[in-house]
């Protein structure tokens, strides 16, 4: 179980960021104050507040805010065809979308969803936003969709989609190529997208 937040003033929130090593989220919220907390499988790769552990676990630990980024593996459009084709046992997805049914109807007050496109919204209900790093500040583009729990849409930031879409294609969507196309590089957040959490639902 979780220690109990030091924080006395009620604006200060409980916030927990399920399935992230990064900490990119977790310090825009610890930065304005909360009492952040990261949780993944994986150790984080900065300095802060981060729990090594499964986060169902510890759903029911009073936090105030939850904003989950579920890995998209087997859950992206994409990557569909892998089990159209045979080539991935269904019951991975079925598994995955199991965890992300969990993280919805966690007994958290306000919930955050975080996906690219995915199966989410044909198994489980649309996502209530989509949003671009070229909205936030990011000369690229990768649809990212967000499940709403008694949280507003998020609000651009920065919106550089003039500029973005001057770019070679490579670059504009280098989300694609860096990291030799792995995963781990490739589901990294975007900072901008963070920030803007911070100060819109913090």
């Amino acid at each position: 179980m979780m220690q109990k937040s030091l924080f006395k003033n009620p604006k200060n929130m409980r916030v927990l960021v399920a399935c992230e090593y990064s900490g990119i989220v977790r310090d825009a919220f610890t930065d304005r104050g909360h009492d952040a907390w990261s949780c993944d499988i994986l150790e984080t790769e900065s300095k802060g507040n981060h729990i090594v552990g499964d986060v169902l676990e510890i759903l029911d630990d009073g936090w105030d805010l939850m904003i989950a980024h579920p890995p998209c593996t087997h859950l992206s459009v994409t990557g569909q065809r892998w089990f159209v084709e045979g080539k991935k046992d269904p019951k991975l997805k079925e598994d995955a979308i199991e965890f992300v049914k969990k993280l919805m109807n966690a007994p958290i007050d306000k919930i955050c969803i975080e996906n690219p496109r995915s199966v989410i919204s044909s198994y489980i209900r649309p996502a209530n936003q989509t949003i671009n790093p070229y909205q936030y500040g990011h000369l690229e583009c990768k649809a990212t969709c967000l499940w709403l729990k008694n949280l507003p849409k998020l609000k651009p930031t920065k919106n550089v989609k003039s500029e973005t879409m001057l770019l070679p294609r490579k670059e504009k969507h280098r989300i694609w190529w860096i990291g030799g196309g792995t995963g781990k590089e490739r589901s990294k957040f975007y900072t901008g997208f963070a920030q803007a959490m911070a100060e819109q639902w913090g």
